[in-house]
């Protein structure tokens, strides 16, 4: 079993989390490994990372050469990881690493995914609830992939799922939907989220904001469609309203309206057209970095005890992403 635990400048919650998930693994009858990947943290976080896989034999260290995202650090966690079953754990400690052995038995049963949904979420605002809640189901109505809803990156995947994640060719990856494209059998558990351990979460709303954009921009084309729906609506209230003007003015003999108007529909036109032009550059900006075939990440080291097991083999998309 390998646990993968993404790491962004939580030096205030790494020593609580190793003390909770290591009393989680030694009562679980299997191999396993804890695999910290700290993606560019500037607090300490990977120095304490590096000088725990240094004295413990079954934590591994990856250090990426700077910060790349929780997607990138997510994905370098899954391509170092040996597993035959494979767990994603933040680092906050909200979603409670005591579940791990309820998600086991639910990959023993036949699980290639086990997805944790949120029940509650405790310590979050009711804004950062309600958008959560909105998103999950607007990306679900517009995307063809069936995306479990307010299920986030807490989940087991078994070694077929991750070994059909890593041969994912894409550069832009929103990982909550390439586990769902992966369409393998899977189940799902509802937990009530935890607050945080300690410190305070890396996530504003901005950040949550280009997130959610990036899922939505990522698997559905619903944005251009909308677009082009708003540009054949204003063309016909465009035609209609300059019907009405001629009608008007050959009937009641009026003046055709003068600059309001007219600046009020240029203005909203342009506003359309600015629209769109901006959601076709954030499809192409897509096309543009993916044929760049840039790695997702580098990785500055990976730290591990001698006496500890190292990865001997990995997959066609492992070797292909990993530097």
């Amino acid at each position: 079993m390998s646990v993968i635990v993404p790491v962004y400048n939580e030096r205030q919650a790494l020593p609580v989390l190793y003390q909770r998930v290591q009393a989680v693994l030694q009562s679980v009858p299997m191999e396993n490994e804890l695999i910290l990947v700290d993606d560019g943290s500037k607090d300490g976080s990977d120095d304490w990372i590096a000088d725990l896989a240094l004295r413990v034999p079954n934590v591994r260290a990856v250090r990426l050469s700077r910060n790349f995202g929780k997607e990138a650090a997510l994905t370098a966690g899954i391509d170092h990881a040996n597993g035959d079953a494979v767990i994603i754990l933040d680092a906050d400690l909200q979603d409670p690493p005591e579940l791990i052995p309820k998600m086991l038995a639910a990959w023993h049963e036949g699980a290639d995914v086990v997805a944790m949904k949120r029940r509650s979420r405790a310590g979050e605002s009711f804004a950062k609830k309600a958008s959560a809640h909105f998103f999950y189901r607007l990306l679900n109505r517009i995307s063809d992939t069936d995306i479990p809803e307010d299920t986030g990156d807490f989940r087991l995947m078994s070694r077929k799922a991750v070994n059909a994640l890593a041969a994912l060719p894409e550069r832009n990856r929103y990982m909550k939907g390439l586990f769902a494209w992966i369409g393998l059998p899977t189940t799902v558990i509802e937990y009530d989220r935890a607050p945080r351990a300690a410190g305070q979460s890396q996530w504003n709303y901005l950040s949550l904001f280009r997130l959610a954009f990036e899922g939505i921009t990522s698997f559905s084309i619903a944005p251009l469609r909308l677009a082009t729906l708003a540009g054949v609506t204003t063309a016909l209230l465009g035609i209609l309203f300059a019907g009405w003007i001629v009608i008007k003015t050959l009937v009641l003999g009026e003046p055709t309206p003068g600059y309001p108007s007219l600046i009020a529909l240029i203005t909203f036109l342009g506003g359309v057209q600015l629209i769109s032009i901006g959601l076709l550059g954030e499809y192409m900006g897509k096309t543009y970095f993916e044929a760049k075939q840039r790695p997702v990440y580098v990785v500055r080291d990976v730290l591990q005890t001698k006496a500890a097991h190292l990865p001997q083999t990995r997959t066609q998309g492992q070797q292909r992403d990993a530097a």
